[in-house]
């Protein structure tokens, strides 16, 4: 007597992963493309051969769409957008894998890994010069305006400028590391009349401004560890003739003559003058030939 006995693969194995969770740093520069974690760290196996069927989700609002996998057969999790510490620092995937096409109406079993992954902040940014306004909507660049100030004529200061909107200050945007930043005068003062303090920012001058004309200053705030890290900001500073006198009416007392129904902004005349409009002058000895 002979028996043929055939064995079946009946589809009773799970998907197993090597691991069922994996923590993976991230530097926030990471280019878009490159590999996060390695197929082979998250391919799984199935004791009844089948082909493995992967999907990937993350479960942090916010964060979606920034990592994916090679394809339904490959697990391999790459950077699919580029990164900003100030946007997220931290998010978690879950990685499904299945012995069965999604959507399949055959009995289906399944694995999950998660996988922790923390972005490591990265000196990305250069200084910003504060007040600044965003220009985008994910606040990534901060434009500020020109720093304003005056002087006088052949007068020394030796105080530190009172400029607008505010004194010369920059910070460093990649606000964790916060990166010590020096300041300089780099364009503008050609006849080295100004200086700006290289730690506070504070602006002062060196010796007389002689020239009736304005200074456009460019100070320069970069980072200690980076030289390559750096912005421009212009300084305008005026050079005024100091005021010594305050200004006068040539008369104490003004005579008009205006008559009865006249329409709005009509001359006033002069008492006595029905000929010469009412003119009402002030002068300002700092001023005589104006």
């Amino acid at each position: 007597l002979e028996i043929l006995v055939t064995i079946l693969n009946m589809n009773d194995n799970s998907p197993v992963f090597k691991q069922t969770n994996l923590t993976k740093v991230v530097p926030e520069d990471t280019k878009v493309n490159a590999t996060i974690v390695a197929r082979e760290d998250l391919s799984a196996s199935d004791a009844d051969l089948d082909i493995i069927f992967y999907e990937l989700t993350t479960i942090v609002a916010g964060t979606d769409g920034y990592f994916a996998i090679k394809g339904v057969n490959n697990p391999e999790i790459y950077l699919q957008k580029t990164l900003d510490y100030e946007k997220f620092n931290l998010t978690t995937l879950v990685l499904y894998a299945r012995d069965r096409p999604v959507g399949s109406t055959d009995t289906t079993n399944t694995a999950t890994t998660t996988i922790n992954i923390f972005i490591e902040e990265v000196d990305t940014k250069p200084p910003w010069f504060l007040p600044c306004t965003f220009i985008n909507t994910d606040k990534s660049i901060c434009i500020s305006s020109p720093y304003t100030g005056r002087v006088n004529l052949s007068e020394m200061s030796t105080e530190p400028l009172i400029l607008e909107p505010g004194p010369i200050y920059a910070i460093d945007p990649d606000y964790t590391l916060n990166e010590k930043i020096v300041y300089s005068i780099v364009g503008g003062d050609t006849d080295k009349v100004f200086s700006v303090d290289a730690d506070t920012g504070n602006l002062t001058m060196n010796k007389l401004a002689t020239s009736p004309d304005s200074y456009l200053l460019q100070v320069m705030a970069t980072q200690v560890n980076n030289i390559q890290k750096y912005s421009i900001a212009s300084v305008k500073i005026k050079v005024i003739s100091k005021s010594n006198h305050a200004p006068y009416f040539e008369s104490r007392i003004y005579n008009g003559t205006v008559f009865v129904g006249l329409a709005p902004r009509s001359f006033v005349f002069q008492a006595g003058d029905l000929s010469s409009p009412l003119m009402i002058k002030a002068v300002d000895d700092d001023f005589l030939n104006v």
